[in-house]
């Protein structure tokens, strides 16, 4: 019996029509637009407005997915939901999308693995189609990063945007599919990127809050530095490993924190700039969506063909990192 390959078989997307320019953010902390740009690679970001959650998205993300795919709410099994900022800690923001949606046959959980959260979530929806349990498992990347962010921290309000996507996963009807994943941990690196407040260790008080607790906190050197070294490390790892050149790569599908990681990955692969996908000039860092992002746009511009060799890389907080080798299959 030949083993059962996972597929993505359909793409989703939305960001926010509310949009965050350079020069808006020049009137908020002191920075410029050529700064933000030689640093980063980004121009503008989109925000959601107040009150509306990371839910609002994802929901529309799906819906997206489902209205252009054709495919029936009732027929996933499934829902991987990577976040890092859920409508709230429980109930789950996958079971707000299970039920807006409409997946009434789904069972759903939420996943943190902060910037590398879509690519766990997706090594982890492969184990259940490869495994036969289930045949559609929908898997979404979602973060409304500016509820998180300080706009007054000109280190980190510079890179931050909310958005959502997602893709479905069945099995493959071809040799396309899902190939291989690497993944890691390290938990030596969490004292330079995190958010202390909110959870059992520090909840919410007039103290936490106070000492601005809630927001994103991140030592920019060791990040960047480990950042670049791991996502072009396990790039280049999961090619050598497969036996892939760059010939063979159609794109590099990289988590779109900063242009000079992106650039760094590329080169470690020794592919050329032409074969990346970049959004990060238009959407800033939206943590777990911006590879299926990535995804969704080059699909639905066409710049994707059935049987394309992606690699998909990505590095955040934890430290977490990892990489996915896929030939692509709508």
């Amino acid at each position: 019996m030949s083993k059962i390959r996972a597929a993505i078989t359909a793409v989703g997307g939305f960001v926010p029509e509310r949009v965050l320019s350079n020069k808006d953010i020049e009137k908020m902390v002191e920075t410029s637009d050529a700064w933000i740009k030689s640093r980063t690679g980004i121009s503008e970001r989109r925000l959601l407005e107040p009150g509306q959650p990371t839910s609002f998205m994802a929901i529309r993300a799906a819906q997206d997915m489902l209205k252009n795919h054709n495919v029936s709410p009732e027929d996933i099994e499934l829902i991987i939901f990577s976040t890092v900022t859920p409508d709230m800690l429980f109930p789950s923001t996958a079971c707000i999308v299970q039920d807006a949606i409409g997946a009434t046959n789904a069972w759903g959980y939420d996943l943190i693995a902060a910037c590398s959260g879509f690519v766990f979530a997706l090594t982890t929806g492969v184990q259940f189609i490869e495994s036969g349990k289930h045949k559609k498992v929908l898997v979404i990347g979602a973060d409304k990063m500016s509820s998180i962010t300080d706009y007054s921290d000109r280190n980190n309000c510079i890179l931050f945007g909310d958005g959502a996507a997602c893709v479905l996963l069945e099995p493959s009807q071809d040799e396309n599919g899902v190939m291989d994943s690497i993944l890691h941990i390290d938990g030596k690196g969490g004292k330079y990127l995190y958010m202390l407040g909110g959870g059992s260790l520090n909840p919410p008080t007039h103290e936490t809050v106070d000492k601005k607790m809630h927001y994103i906190f991140q030592d920019g050197q060791p990040v960047f530095k480990a950042a670049t070294k791991g996502m072009a490390d396990v790039s280049a790892e999961i090619m050598e490993k497969n036996g892939l050149t760059a010939d063979d790569i159609k794109y590099l599908v990289p988590h779109q924190a900063n242009m000079r990681i992106i650039t760094a990955t590329a080169s470690r692969m020794g592919v050329g700039m032409e074969k990346v996908m970049v959004n990060i000039h238009k959407y800033g860092n939206t943590t777990t969506a911006t590879i299926p992002l990535c995804l969704y746009e080059y699909c639905k511009e066409g710049k994707i063909q059935k049987g394309d060799n992606l690699i998909i890389s990505s590095f955040g907080a934890g430290y977490t990192w990892g990489a996915i080798w896929v030939k692509w299959s709508i």
